[in-house]
């Protein structure tokens, strides 16, 4: 030790070759870091680095390895490689190493831990410092920032929020095991306390009154009860003395069973909102301001005797038609209520439509089984109307017989006796009974639907040509009514479920409208074109916005049984449904020329007047007045009513 300093340990030199370092060391065995067990039973322990098989050594048994132990001087240094298959012997230095671990020490020999500091930094001050640059003034002066800190500290100390020295709290020795919770908790803002465990009665002593034990017999319906219908989960028992009670047999259950009910019924503060009911119902007009529309019955038209399925108004207003299950159809002046004219047709009549050419004396009806007459009311035409009808209705037998005949429906000419006295100009006879006709605008073209006739339930068929088009080669679901738009060439098909809109010049399929009900009964387009309202038999009526989206914009239950018909008004901005509980809801539905408005609907009034007859009281259909705001029923009891 020269100078007070520790003599430097000098370690070997480092050769630069390949076996100065550990981690170049090649095994023999290249199979990696994997389990020995793998090559268990296996004649061989892994393979070389050409990848040949690395036969296992010829292990010795007990016996020679006891030999070789005491023949073998170095046989307590050596360690066998169970991945070589070899015996390594140890030398001096790694079996130095091995016992300074046994004994926790470090395991180099040379390092010293207890080596001098080395002063790397002086300890001693320098006179001269680094910088020469003067004090900084925030060395000082007050800060600015501490002084508002402690202003902040004392006005909370004069307001009371801190209180300084404040004397500790003395915890009471005993507590109320039954009385209010006393523990002070943090008032948090969706804490709600656990409601408390009912206290014990009388019957849960040891040594209750004798009216609370049970007797044999209240024993027995206790015994035969289900364990969740007793009205307690234990039995009163009577023991004399505190002493011989034994434990409680369902502490566990119990407490598990409240851990649960605290756990799995979370509570929660929920803040009841002050509304005032009458601010959430949407602020519409008053009906006194929307009129006019129908109000009161102003005439019913008497004559049928059993319930009157369709009626049709003319297009110029004057007169009306109905048509019965009695078989009969009926001509009625509108303003008067007379009936002028009467068909006995000896069927039921389905369906019964004007032409809607004004000038065009002729309607369409549905007969039976599949027949359609086309008539012109006698007696009560000019001459002239006469000859225009003729010329309308029987123009096309001349085409007929160069175009091949249609096999949905044949056209025949009426006989010269049903002309004269009923007026009827053809007859078409469909496969199956026609349930609705629906005349095109121009008044040439009109639509049929019979729905059990599968795929030809729709047919188109031109009055002036006699000829018939099956405009669906097969159709998606059961046809219930067919619509015609009332400005472009679209037409509207309504299965039970849908309302597709096809487009008649292109031929194609444009929307399907989803109204989301079981079985749509009616349909009506809006003069405007752009809505469409439905019914449907499981009480509902949908307003479609076809600009808008294919859902309902707006799905309407006034009602409290089915919908049988909906229909607009071609002029006034009302809309109609006629049900099965013997009601006509008014509607006031104001379409606006602004796309970025939407439709106005207010229900407006509900006309009810049709009796009961056989138990039923419903009103089976209605349309509007052409031109006044009138609407016509027509119902279960055999009469048609006009009400204004």
């Amino acid at each position: 030790m020269a100078n007070g300093k520790l003599p430097a340990v000098r370690l070997p030199d480092i050769e630069a070759d390949y076996d100065s370092d550990s981690s170049t060391e090649e095994t023999e065995n290249t199979v990696g870091d994997i389990p020995q067990e793998w090559y268990k039973d296996l004649p061989h322990i892994g393979y070389d680095v050409n990848g040949k098989k690395i036969l296992r050594p010829a292990t010795a048994d007990e016996l020679d390895k006891f030999l070789s132990t005491m023949e073998d001087p170095d046989a307590w240094r050596t360690v066998r490689s169970d991945k070589e298959g070899k015996d390594f012997v140890l030398n001096d230095e790694e079996m130095d190493i091995i016992q300074r671990l046994q004994g926790g020490a470090i395991p180099d020999a040379g390092y010293n831990p207890y080596e001098p500091t080395v002063e790397w930094f002086t300890s001693k001050t320098e006179v001269m410092p680094i910088s020469a640059r003067p004090e900084p003034k925030s060395r000082f002066v007050p800060s600015k920032w501490e002084a508002k800190k402690v202003m902040k500290i004392v006005r909370a100390i004069r307001e009371g929020r801190i209180v300084p020295r404040a004397p500790k709290e003395e915890k009471p020795r005993f507590y109320n095991m039954w009385g209010e919770d006393s523990t002070p908790r943090e008032n948090h803002v969706m804490h709600v306390a656990a409601p408390k465990m009912k206290l014990p009665e009388h019957d849960e002593s040891y040594n209750p009154p004798a009216e609370y034990l049970l007797d044999d017999e209240e024993m027995k319906q206790w015994n035969e009860m289900e364990e969740e219908e007793r009205p307690k989960n234990y039995l009163p028992k009577k023991y004399t003395s505190l002493r011989k009670v034994p434990a409680y047999d369902r502490f566990t259950q119990e407490r598990f069973q409240r851990c649960l009910d605290l756990y799995l019924a979370p509570r929660v503060k929920k803040n009841r909102l002050n509304i005032d009911p009458e601010s959430l119902v949407p602020k519409l007009p008053s009906p006194k301001d929307l009129r006019p529309f129908p109000t009161h019955q102003s005439m019913a038209y008497e004559g049928h005797t059993a319930r009157i399925r369709c009626l049709s108004v003319h297009p110029g207003g004057l007169y009306a038609l109905s048509g019965a299950d009695d078989q009969t159809c009926r001509l009625w002046e509108v303003s008067t209520g007379r009936c002028l004219f009467m068909w006995n047709l000896k069927a039921v009549i389905h369906a019964i439509a004007w032409n809607t050419h004004p000038d065009m004396w002729l309607f369409a009806v549905s007969v039976g089984d599949g027949e359609v007459l086309l008539i012109s009311p006698p007696k009560l035409s000019n001459p002239a109307q006469i000859a225009t009808v003729d010329q309308f209705v029987k123009g096309g037998f001349a085409n007929t017989a160069t175009e091949e005949e249609s096999k949905a429906v044949s056209w025949n000419r009426a006989t010269a006796s049903e002309e004269e006295k009923y007026g009827i100009k053809i007859r078409l006879v469909h496969t199956q009974a026609v349930k609705q006709i629906v005349w095109h605008r121009k008044g040439d073209y009109f639509a049929t639907v019979a729905p059990d006739a599968k795929n030809f339930a729709v047919l188109m068929h031109q009055t002036t040509k006699h000829s018939t088009q099956t405009p669906f080669k097969r159709l998606k679901g059961l046809v219930q009514k067919v619509q015609f738009h009332p400005i472009k060439p679209v037409f509207f098909v309504a299965t039970q479920i849908y309302v597709r809109v096809y487009d008649l010049m292109r031929q194609e399929l444009v929307k399907t409208l989803q109204p989301s009900v079981k079985w749509i009964s009616s349909i009506d387009i809006h003069p405007g074109g752009d809505n469409v309202i439905i019914g449907s038999y499981d009480k509902r009526v949908c307003w479609f916005d076809m600009d808008l989206s294919s859902r309902p914009y707006k799905s309407l239950r006034f009602h409290t049984k089915a919908v049988r018909q909906v229909a607009y008004h071609q002029r006034y901005p009302l809309f109609a449904s006629a049900s099965d509980d013997g009601t006509i809801q008014i509607f006031h539905g104001m379409v606006y020329n602004d796309l970025l408005q939407n439709p106005l609907i207010v229900p407006v009034k509900i006309l009810r007047g049709h009796s009961e007859k056989d138990g039923l009281v419903g009103v089976l259909n209605i349309e509007f007045h052409p031109t006044q705001p009138w609407i016509f029923s027509s119902g279960a009891d055999g009469s048609l009513r006009l009400w204004t």
